[in-house]
């Protein structure tokens, strides 16, 4: 069997295999297509292997952590016998092995010259992808070839629904049948009651007779596949799978049968085509290209490609989870990381997902005023963690990092209270730059409107100093908790009542039917406005005009003050190394706060005050043990104060999050966040696009290396080409569609 051509600037590669780094690589090597993803794991599987698959809105109850994501039924099991020995690489010797992701199409590859234990050798070979163009299929390609021996070959393609989420079982089974070459199988999530239905389709081609068994064994179907091979002739095939859940259909079950009794394999080629050109539609759209720097360049493409993948292109009901569909961290959970750090790349190259995942906010508006109420507020407070239905799912205890038998209290779901304004920034950066005033008519401004009530109700009057407040929060600084008017949270809070207010004047003149159904069905009273108001007047946002200095919070300024450079080497991120209360009482944050802010809002504050805060915040923050969301926010305000040289270390701690697994923990999941802050510090960065209300420009700063940057996006449904050199101007397009 042919592989593909390695292109060096598309393509992420392992040269040897480590068992002790093999989790980490199942996370890098994860494929899909918006609608599930496979980890990297081996098709024949291994020892302390972390095998998932994970589909969008498939969640289910669990203990601690309320529901989670769950692992789907086994579709990659392919397990090979070569003349009566089981490969695997737990045993027997590898002579070699490479592994390989192209990431314009999404192909993983795999080759292993492998020595059993009784001494023969093969080459073997597996390639696979989840199609793009076909979003419920899935082919896996083998080949083997004995070298030095002839024998026989048998290959069990199984579809195993005996699998767990780290040893809690979600999946019931229902039913299933087997034929010589075909298998299907359906369960249920044990409390959702969620069906999927697996189909698989087992081809091999040989030079002599195939015999063929299909195994129907209860929840664990397998088809067999028997043939000789020898050094003359090597045997191949394909492993074809479909997977529908009873989200996409209502009866699943008929739907796989259906496309098993239409499948006429070989498929790979046909399939492969219709893919290919997908990806290379999704590519033109969204490719950045950095001529200079080769890691750079991979790592970024890394980046798009991860978020891509996991973007719900069919399905507007869902969000991408903080750790996309890679792995098991925070349980599937959405925050604030899509709409602030993943949105932008879909809203400014592909504003069709970009809506989808905007509309997902939507569909759980009454998850966010049920929390709201709850907490005896107005309006709708969107839950910290969020998943089917947008109630709040933040566990409240977890075990502690350092010693699994204590737990810790976890506060963002009661107090991490700015992600309702992170929402209604994202939907409003959408409006302005898709101009899609059917979105916000229908969808966005009942979503501005209702949080800004939230944020109205939660406004604290303070009468000693005669100005509202928002106390017992945390900032995006979860390194201090518990903290009085944070930066973030109360200047965020007022831009949101003053745009709500905005939305309504621009409903009332263009859309008067829906202006007045607001009106009436979120109570807007003149009352209820004038309180808008007289908190957008009054609420504190510091500032202090001498220094130009936001301080993070009230009383930052007097904690403790700690030289981060001094504790250099270390490897532990400050709170593991203070402890949380001990961080807590310091200056040092996990993430720039204010920084956040100044990039968010800069028609707010001027040179002197970003150059001012820059400079005090930088050395207080944990840039590389603290949060993953930090790096490329850093790197893109270092270009904006003039340090682009300085802005590149930051933007590679991003951009090596996960290749890297810079803070140890990538096999947990991609950081989302943190592949859409890389993008976005190439874009809003070093490339230096800004938006505002009259139109964009570029104000470039690119480190001293590169040589060139070049993307598209999209604005009010045009297609902008740029391309940056380091000694000319910016070139600009527009491209004709």
């Amino acid at each position: 069997m042919q592989t593909s051509t390695i292109h060096p600037l598309w393509c992420i590669e392992q040269s040897h295999f480590d068992p002790q780094t093999q989790r980490h690589w199942e996370t890098v090597f994860t494929t899909g297509n918006g609608l599930f993803c496979a980890r990297g794991v081996f098709e024949e599987g291994y020892r302390g292997e972390e095998r998932a698959a994970f589909m969008h809105g498939i969640f289910d109850d669990v203990p601690v952590h309320f529901t989670e994501l769950v692992n789907l039924p086994d579709a990659l099991e392919l397990e090979i016998f070569l003349d009566g020995e089981r490969f695997s690489l737990g045993q027997g010797e590898i002579l070699a092995f490479h592994r390989w992701l192209d990431m314009r199409t999404g192909l993983l590859e795999r080759e292993v010259h492998w020595r059993s234990p009784r001494g023969r050798t093969t080459r073997l070979h597996f390639a696979r992808f989840i199609s793009l163009a076909d979003p419920h299929l899935m082919i896996i390609r083998f080949s083997v070839h004995p070298l030095d021996y002839q024998g026989e070959i048998e290959v069990r393609a199984g579809l195993n629904g005996e699998v767990d989420n780290l040893q809690f079982k979600h999946w019931d089974w229902q039913a299933q049948a087997t034929s010589q070459q075909q298998a299907w199988l359906v369960c249920s999530t044990r409390k959702t009651n969620l069906p999927i239905a697996l189909g698989a389709y087992l081809h091999v081609e040989s030079h002599t007779i195939v015999e063929r068994a299909g195994w129907d064994v209860r929840n664990h179907p397998v088809l067999v596949a028997r043939t000789l091979a020898s050094p003359e002739n090597l045997i191949s095939g394909e492993k074809i799978v479909y997977i529908y859940s009873g989200r996409e259909a209502p009866n699943p079950q008929d739907v796989v049968q259906s496309r098993l009794a239409q499948t006429h394999a070989p498929l790979w080629e046909q399939a492969w085509s219709e893919h290919a050109r997908a990806w290379e539609r999704e590519w033109d759209a969204c490719d950045v290209i950095i001529e200079g720097d080769e890691e750079a360049q991979r790592a970024v493409r890394f980046s798009i490609f991860q978020l891509l993948i996991a973007a719900p292109r069919q399905d507007e009901k869902v969000s991408i989870g903080a750790k996309t569909l890679s792995g098991y961290g925070y349980r599937g959970h959405v925050f604030w990381d899509t709409e602030i750090f993943m949105l932008p790349l879909f809203t400014y190259t592909r504003p069709e997902i970009a809506r989808n995942l905007l509309s997902y906010r939507w569909h759980t508006l009454d998850g966010a005023r049920r929390k709201a109420q709850r907490n005896g507020y107005k309006g709708a407070q969107y839950p910290w963690e969020s998943a089917a239905t947008g109630d709040e799912v933040t566990p409240t205890w977890v075990p502690h990092y350092a010693d699994p038998t204590q737990l810790i209290r976890i506060w963002t779901g009661d107090i991490e209270i700015h992600i309702s304004a992170d929402i209604a920034y994202a939907i409003y950066q959408y409006w302005r730059i898709t101009g899609d005033d059917a979105f916000m008519r229908d969808r966005g401004a009942e979503i501005i409107l209702d949080t800004a009530r939230f944020w109205a109700s939660r406004a604290e009057w303070n009468p000693n100093l005669n100005r509202y407040e928002y106390t017992n929060v945390i900032g995006p600084d979860e390194y201090h908790d518990h903290v009085d008017n944070n930066a973030y949270t109360n200047y965020l809070a007022r831009w949101h009542l003053q745009i709500a207010l905005n939305i309504l004047e621009w409903l009332r003149d263009h859309a008067p039917d829906r202006h007045a159904d607001l009106i009436h069905r979120l109570e807007l009273t003149p009352a209820e406005l004038t309180r808008w108001q007289d908190v957008i007047h009054k609420l504190y946002c510091p500032l202090d005009p001498q220094t130009g200095l936001i301080e993070q919070f009230e009383g930052y300024f007097q904690r403790k003050d700690v030289r981060l450079a001094d504790l250099e080497p270390r490897n532990v991120s400050i709170q593991v190394l203070f402890g949380i209360e001990g961080a807590n009482e310091t200056q040092a944050i996990k993430q720039p706060d204010v920084l956040m802010l100044l990039y968010l809002l800069p028609e707010l504050f001027n040179a002197e005050v970003v150059h001012a805060n820059y400079a005090y915040y930088t050395p207080r923050t944990d840039h590389t043990y603290g949060s993953s969301l930090g790096p490329s926010i850093q790197a893109i305000m270092a270009c904006r104060v003039g340090r682009p040289d300085e802005a590149y270390e930051h933007f590679m701690r991003a951009a090596r999050a996960d290749l890297d697994n810079v803070r140890g923990n990538a096999e947990d999941g991609i950081h989302g966040a943190s592949a859409g802050g890389v993008w976005q510090a190439v874009v809003f960065g070093f490339a230096g696009l800004q938006v505002s209300e009259t139109g964009w420009g570029l104000k470039p700063a690119l480190p001293s290396h590169w040589k060139r940057v070049a993307f598209k996006f999209m604005w009010h449904g045009q297609s902008i080409c740029t391309e940056i050199t380091p000694h000319s101007p910016p070139s600009i397009h527009q491209v004709i569609s």
